[in-house]
């Protein structure tokens, strides 16, 4: 028996390109989160889960998402993330030229949206091993450098915690101007907030 049905794909706010599936056919409509991340109110912006005026009547919601869970009861939103981050940041930075950050980041995307913002607020580059994986997002190579000489860094190592012992970064920087640095380690990560209790 076959049967027409219509796909949607929505935006999912993961990492770039990540969606939803939205399954619209004669036996009702269902929606396929996979991992996402949506701001509240988001969800009611988006047209194509509207029909008129009104939401569409959705069956079924298949939540697969990491933090499906009731340890993760809250996980602050992007902008105190990033305020937090941001305060931290530019407080370090500004002791010396010698005092740079680096941020570990475990995957090679979803951090694009803490480099912006990072770049746009303290007016300085972020440090990465190559950009060949942001071509098809050009509005990123505005905030990002392979220079590094710069404070911010998410250059990555195959060997990361191997670097931290002799505090130099990933990329081997150790010193600028011949001055040793003095380092700090931000690691963004939301499973931090399901190891604490409330």
């Amino acid at each position: 028996q076959k049967e027409d049905v219509e796909v949607t794909l929505l935006p999912a706010g993961h990492c770039p390109g990540s969606v939803m599936f939205l399954f619209e056919g004669e036996n009702g409509t269902v929606l396929y989160t996979g991992d996402f991340r949506l701001a509240k109110g988001e969800a009611a912006r988006m047209e194509l889960l509207h029909s008129g005026t009104r939401v569409k009547d959705i069956q079924s919601v298949y939540l697969d998402t990491t933090f499906c869970d009731p340890k993760f009861y809250h996980i602050p939103s992007r902008e105190e993330c990033l305020k937090g981050i941001l305060e931290l940041v530019r407080s370090w930075i500004s002791l010396t030229r010698n005092h740079v950050v680096w941020l570990n980041c475990k995957a090679a995307y979803g951090y694009e949206y803490l480099f912006i913002n990072l770049s746009e607020e303290l007016g300085i580059k972020v440090h990465m091993n190559k950009l060949d994986m942001f071509r098809n997002m050009p509005e990123i190579l505005y905030h990002v450098t392979t220079d590094q000489h710069t404070q911010i860094h998410a250059c990555r190592h195959p060997r990361d915690d191997d670097c931290f012992r002799w505090n130099r970064l990933p990329c081997g920087m150790t010193c600028q101007n011949g001055t040793a640095l003095h380092l700090i380690i931000i690691k963004p990560s939301t499973m931090w907030f399901g190891e604490r209790i409330k």
